[in-house]
């Protein structure tokens, strides 16, 4: 399998948890689908109490390992317990395209419409959000937004790149 290594959503919602982190520095904080590791080290570097990454793919939990990140194989939060003050994840968010290589399509394909693991995610997400706890999904508008628009959430950031605008939304529970 191949890690996702990170790309222009991942620097996008690195700046934004950094900007984030700056002033919510003594959080606990989940980074779902961790990939290459990229936010778990940035919210280590932005001095962040707690950070636990998880992700589908061993390699990747490995690969954050050795940039120092508690890490967890789990799919979403199977493996995952307690709460956190914020929960990360760049959710693959593309439709199946068979065309795809296998090993990279865990990292891309949200399922065969291209929203199914950002539902899924927002289904288990609150029941592991601490009070006043923050959830920020990165999705794109390639992915059908109907049921993900059901869970709220609003709009934090939007950039346009190649053709396709990257959003990061924030939910809560307070």
């Amino acid at each position: 399998m191949e890690v996702y290594q990170p790309a222009e959503d991942s620097y996008m919602f690195a700046e934004f948890l950094e900007d984030y982190f700056e002033d919510n520095k003594d959080v606990s904080y989940l980074d779902m689908g961790c990939g290459s590791g990229i936010l778990g080290k940035k919210a280590l570097d932005c001095g962040v109490k707690e950070v636990l990454s998880v992700d589908i793919n061993p390699e990747a939990v490995e690969e954050a390992g050795k940039k120092g990140i508690k890490a967890i194989a789990s799919d979403l939060f199977e493996n995952v317990s307690g709460g956190f003050d914020v929960i990360s994840f760049n959710a693959p968010y593309l439709p199946l395209d068979e065309r795809e290589p296998e090993g990279s399509r865990l990292a891309t394909t949200g399922g065969e419409k291209g929203d199914e693991a950002a539902v899924r995610f927002l289904e288990e997400a609150k029941k592991h959000l601490a009070k006043n706890g923050r959830i920020f999904l990165l999705i794109s508008s390639l992915t059908p937004m109907d049921k993900i628009k059901e869970f709220g959430g609003k709009v934090v950031v939007r950039k346009r790149i190649f053709g396709e605008d990257l959003i990061v939304l924030e939910y809560n529970n307070a």
